[in-house]
Order: structure tokens, then C-alpha cells, then sequence
């Protein structure tokens, strides 16, 4: 491993969708934070970059396989020499995806377990190396209500979230005294999306009530869990809207 060449405060939000990561790294570019983001593809990233560039903010985009070690690595090592060092990192990526398990395939189960689960191992590991080199930071999975309790139907992505849980409770326990905050957050609740207003218009339509979750607030819940003292972290922080069932 190699040093940074400036001392940039950078964010590593990896799964920068849309919506909930590309949130947070716009809210960690408002704090002047080089937000950089992650998806499998880079012209996807072209907008976010952009839109955080016009606000002031400092933003590069990179096209990762989150499932590749080789990949993962390389990538690490280009933000700390580059761009500078990594401060807080974000694991976002979902695989939602639902299936009885008497149609489940093999196949569509370990993808969706490498996507949501073995990913974030692979990207929170290495950037764990450089924080403990640096004795602080901050690593926040995004996990969701199927991390606590699966659901019919979702055998697949359960198991991919009850192991992200997992992994986030492990690391806090090791971490946490080298003074790096891990924390998982729970997004129980739709959230304000094209997926959601397209595919459950019912539900989008309790908006205007605030029945779904704004990508914006649920950032601020991340800068405020990075921002935490530590003589009182959280580990666990459930965000839902106060219509939804527990």
C-alpha cells in the first residue's frame, strides 16, 4: 500500500444509485468531502458527478465490479494515491430481488449473495487496512428489515442481509477500539425512487403525507452517524417513515 499524494478528505460510496448513495455522497460533498462513487457501469455516475461539480463539490465516478477482488483492490489503491484518503466509506448496494424459494436457483442466490453480501466484505476489508493504518474512519453498510427478519419470498436477499448485519457487527467489535465506526443502518420503508412511483403508485402517492423515504434524509442520517463522538456510537440506526409497520 502506498501514501496519498494530498491530504483530500474523500467518501467511498459504493452502490452511488439514484437515489439513497448518490444522497449521501452529495451530502458528504457539502461538507467538502471528494465524494467518490462506484457502479458497474460509469456513464451512469456522469449526472451525479456532475450535479455535485455544479454545486462546488468535488465528485469522481468509477466503473467497479464490487464482486472482483482484483478489481476492489486496484480501486482502493487509485483513491488513497490519487485523491487522498479515505475517511468514510459507504456500502449501498441492494439486490431486492424477490423469488419463492421453490423457483430459486442456485445461481440467482449466490449472485444475489456476492452482490449484497461478499461485495461489501471484499470493499470494507480493504478499506479497513487503510484506516487502521491511520487510527480512524468510518464504515457504514446499508442493510434493510430483511437483515433482521425474512420475509416469504426473500429467502435469497435475507440471507445476503442477515450476513451483511453479520459482517458490520464483527467489524465494529474489532474496529471500534482501533477508533473506526462501523454501523449499519436499517431502511425499512420505500423509498422515493422512479422504481417506487412506476412500479407502486399507491404507495408513492402517500408522498405528499411523508409515507416514503426521502434519499436526503436518510443522508443526513449518515453524516450524522460519521460525524458521531465516540464516547457514543451507534451501531445500529432503523430509519422508516412513522406510517410504516415495524
Amino acid at each position: 500500500m502506498t501514501t496519498a499524494i494530498n491530504n483530500k478528505k474523500t467518501v467511498l460510496v459504493v452502490g452511488a444509485g439514484d437515489a439513497t448513495g448518490g444522497a449521501i455522497a452529495k451530502r458528504f460533498a457539502r461538507e467538502g468531502y471528494v465524494a467518490c462513487v462506484t457502479r458497474r457501469s460509469a456513464d451512469k455516475l456522469q449526472p451525479l458527478v456532475e450535479s455535485i461539480a455544479a454545486s462546488g463539490g468535488e465528485a469522481h465516478g468509477f466503473a467497479c465490479d464490487a464482486r472482483n477482488e482484483e478489481d476492489v483492490i486496484a480501486l482502493i489503491e487509485q483513491i488513497e494515491t490519487e485523491i487522498g484518503p479515505i475517511e468514510a466509506f459507504v456500502f449501498n448496494i441492494g439486490a431486492n430481488v424477490p423469488c419463492s424459494i421453490l423457483e430459486e436457483t442456485a445461481r440467482k442466490y449466490f449472485k444475489i449473495w456476492e452482490m449484497a453480501c461478499f461485495s461489501g466484505f471484499l470493499n470494507a476489508r480493504e478499506v479497513a487496512k487503510r484506516m487502521v493504518t491511520r487510527q480512524r474512519g468510518t464504515i457504514l453498510f446499508t442493510g434493510a428489515t430483511a437483515g433482521l427478519r425474512g420475509a416469504a419470498g426473500f429467502a435469497a436477499f435475507a440471507g445476503a442481509k442477515h450476513g451483511i448485519r453479520a459482517l458490520a457487527q464483527s467489524m465494529a467489535r474489532e474496529l471500534g477500539p482501533m477508533n473506526i465506526h462501523v454501523a449499519h443502518v436499517v431502511v425499512d420503508g420505500a423509498i422515493d425512487t422512479d422504481f417506487i412511483r412506476d412500479n407502486f403508485p399507491e404507495k408513492y402517492a402517500t408522498k405528499d403525507q411523508e409515507g416514503i423515504l426521502n434519499p436526503e434524509h436518510i443522508a443526513d442520517n449518515y453524516w450524522y452517524l460519521h460525524s458521531q463522538p465516540r464516547d457514543a456510537w451507534t451501531f445500529e440506526l432503523d430509519l422508516r417513515p412513522w406510517s410504516e409497520r415495524w
